[in-house]
């Protein structure tokens, strides 16, 4: 079955078609570990674990390496301010690299919270430098770069066209503000690959050009180089990414290599807070913990997720990320009552079922109608265990770890009333009194809760 994907370069959904078959090739920018990764943040790994294990679904085999940012990203995109290592070291009094170490360990807890399908590689940007080193002595060869007191430019003119994912222009007022920053720089949005370092600076390495340390933008297109080569098949990202990032990833591979490194460039939307941006002034930054906190399960998140196609804004509230707690465990007991159910369901509704999960998926990550396939056959009136394989089958994509339903179950507070019920069932069982058993397991569900009698014992439910 044919996968189409929404590729950014070309503004339109285009079919898929792999560079090698035996092997898909994945870059995914990934953190900057100066602090808590936010749910904005995770929205985009999720996409990206979607991406992952949709083409796993297709037989696909996966090369997919992701950068680790311990250097480099400065506070501004305009090539302006500190440093955000170094200005988390300082705060928090800490060394730039037990900054790094901490939010690296934080954000990789997090990813398994979410049952993320991590990348094959995950590589730090320190661990790059002599490969960025490398990259910039060959931009200057190739005359896409040159030299000023503050550092290493690269100097967009030189390219065809510059930019080529967006449809900013290169004018207007960023490009003005950037001016000011280095009247060195020959025209006012080229943007630094070396960066030239201050005395006080903490994390620096020895170059050509004295003490330095790299540019933000530089490691991806090193990283992804070192490890997939100078032309691989995708790209991946938050729409954030594509004005800046991204399109400097782009000028700097073809200074160096005179190719766009990848085919297809895939964006995430944001994630909107209450209808509006997420943001330090309005205090609703908020990272996986703060959902813990509040009860709200990280798979809910995920799920939550599935509610719009990955480049529609997607709009976070408690009261709605709450209602896919609820819907979670509607999916969880569905599972549940299928794996337990024995009726026969012909084979060819089980197809028609896969055939349609399958199209939605191959349809550039369309997880809110796979969603609707995956919800029809949670409601199925016959209980059978062929759709809980197929649910399981669905899992791969969706990685909710429902075949593990029971390691997330919480413990029910049980009230007196409901206690002393069980109790007297449990004597009247004793005495095979089955009519009376019955009555009382009645008025048990009249309150609420159903029981089971297990081999293990009687277990509660919530109803």
């Amino acid at each position: 079955m044919k996968i189409q994907l929404y590729n950014t370069l070309s503004h339109s959904k285009e079919e898929f078609k792999p560079i090698n078959k035996e092997e898909i090739r994945i870059y995914s920018c990934g953190p900057t570990v100066y602090s808590f990764a936010h749910i904005g943040n995770l929205r985009t790994y999720v996409f990206v674990d979607n991406l992952r294990r949709v083409l796993k679904y297709n037989g696909y085999n996966l090369k997919h390496v992701m950068n680790i940012t311990d250097v480099g990203h400065l506070t501004s995109d305009a090539d302006t301010g500190e440093d955000k290592m170094e200005k988390a070291a300082r705060k928090e009094g800490k060394n730039p690299y037990e900054i790094a170490e901490y939010y690296t360990k934080y954000f990789m807890e997090d990813m398994k919270k979410l049952d993320i399908d991590m990348p094959n590689i995950i590589s730090k940007a320190t661990d790059n430098i002599p490969e960025m080193l490398e990259m910039v002595k060959e931009i200057l060869k190739n005359g896409y770069a040159y030299e000023t007191s503050k550092g290493i430019y690269f100097d967009v003119s030189k390219l065809d066209k510059y930019p080529v994912l967006s449809n900013n222009s290169v004018d207007g007022q960023e490009a003005g503000a950037r001016i000011e920053v280095d009247k060195e720089k020959r025209n006012p949005y080229d943007f630094a690959i070396w960066i030239k370092a201050p005395e006080n600076h903490m994390m620096k390495w020895e170059s050509p050009w004295g003490l330095s340390y790299p540019g933000w933008h530089l490691e991806c297109s090193a990283i992804g180089r070192k490890f997939l080569g100078e032309h691989f098949d995708i790209h991946t990202g938050g729409v954030d990414h594509i004005p800046i990032h991204h399109e400097n990833e782009i000028a700097q591979s073809k200074g160096a290599t005179g190719q766009i490194p990848a085919n297809y460039w895939m964006h995430s939307e944001f994630l909107l807070i209450d209808g509006g941006k997420m943001s330090k002034s309005l205090g609703n930054i908020y990272t996986l913990k703060t959902l813990e906190d509040n009860g709200i399960e990280p798979l809910a998140f995920k799920l939550f997720c599935f509610s719009a196609h990955y480049r529609n804004k997607l709009n976070f509230t408690f009261d709605g990320v709450k209602a896919q707690v609820k819907a979670l465990e509607r999916l969880r007991d569905g599972y549940k009552k299928h794996l337990e159910g024995n009726e026969e369901v012909e084979e060819e509704k089980i197809k028609e079922y896969e055939n349609r999960f399958h199209e939605a998926i191959n349809d550039d990550l369309n997880m809110p109608l796979a969603m609707g396939v995956v919800w029809e056959v949670i409601r199925e009136e016959k209980k059978s265990k062929k759709y809980a394989e197929l649910i399981e089958k669905f899992d791969e994509v969706l990685g909710l770890d429902l075949k593990n339903y029971q390691n997330y179950q919480k413990e029910i507070e049980i009230p007196e009333n409901i206690k002393e019920l069980i109790e007297k069932r449990n004597q009247a069982r004793k005495e095979k009194n089955w009519e009376e058993s019955d009555k009382i397991r009645d008025e048990i569900q009249k309150l609420g809760y159903n029981i089971k009698d297990t081999k293990e014992g009687i277990k509660i439910e919530k109803l």
